[in-house]
């Protein structure tokens, strides 16, 4: 099975340049009640996922910081807390699953790591949870037609 199954195209997901503010994503990530947020530059490459943790913890670190002050910092200077790994559109289902274990969403770059969508662990979590039910509704059958 291709990996393209399972994406998200980049036109229907949610992402920031990280040339974006904080105060933008704060206002984003509440607007789709988000937890976190691919990164792209200005290429379109994918660049990291920006975590509510990352924005919390900027808040924190940043002496005099407030809400409103939000506006001036770039997304680019926010420290990522996180490694969230891309997949390539080309790679192996099984590096796919390797890392939405660990991810809520994982991002997918084509060659030239270009961000092209995500896969989110709803998609691969339902896809299984179907191709389970199919096949216990087969077993259920084939045992109605053995008794």
């Amino acid at each position: 099975m291709n990996i393209a199954f399972f994406i998200t195209p980049k036109k229907e997901s949610v992402c920031l340049s990280c040339n974006a503010t904080m105060r933008q994503a704060l206002e984003k990530m509440e607007y789709h009640r988000y937890s976190a947020i691919p990164l792209i530059n200005d290429e379109g490459q994918y660049v990291a996922t920006l975590t509510e943790g990352d924005l919390l913890w900027m808040l924190k670190n940043t002496p005099g910081l407030t809400f409103q002050g939000t506006h001036e910092i770039r997304l680019r200077d926010v420290p990522k807390h996180m490694n969230n790994r891309a997949v390539s559109i080309n790679s192996d289902i099984e590096d796919l699953f390797n890392l939405i274990s660990n991810q809520n969403f994982v991002p997918v770059v084509d060659d030239n790591n270009i961000f092209v969508g995500i896969v989110t662990r709803n998609a691969v979590m339902t896809y299984l949870y179907n191709l389970a039910s199919k096949q216990q509704a087969s077993l259920n059958k084939l045992a109605k037609v053995t008794v």
